[in-house]
């Protein structure tokens, strides 16, 4: 017969401590891809504004590499749709165009973020 060192009380008690601790780090993990999941949006986001105002800016000047033509903020309009955006805000000042663009982030908890960028194309101040 074998006998425990341990007072009858205590059995188990690993076990417990063990099961809240993978319960911990599942929900630690879960937030990490959420956050890694909004990042990753944001960025596209971001670049969706950049593109969107590199064509606007060269509607602008008449000089695409996309081969857009037309009136700046529609074809940034296009650009942006065309990378899961949408113009919120278009601003021309010279041949400077500064777009802001907003998509839907990624949904966690029943939340869907609205995510904004704005980026600026045109000459370099002084040119």
């Amino acid at each position: 017969m074998t006998t425990s060192a341990r007072p009858a009380g205590q059995r188990g008690a690993a076990t417990l401590l063990v099961v809240a601790l993978c319960g911990v780090l599942m929900a630690v993990g879960a937030a990490t891809a959420a956050v890694g999941a909004l990042v990753v949006d944001h960025r596209r986001t971001q670049a969706a504004a950049d593109l969107a105002a590199l064509a606007a800016a060269g509607a602008l000047t008449g000089v695409s590499a996309v081969g857009a033509t037309g009136e700046p903020c529609a074809v940034a309009g296009r650009i942006a749709t065309a990378n899961g955006a949408e113009v919120i805000a278009c601003d021309l000042q010279g041949d400077t165009a500064t777009i802001t663009v907003a998509r839907d982030g990624p949904r966690w908890l029943g939340q869907a973020p609205r995510l904004r960028a704005t980026a600026r194309a045109g000459p370099a101040p002084g040119v």
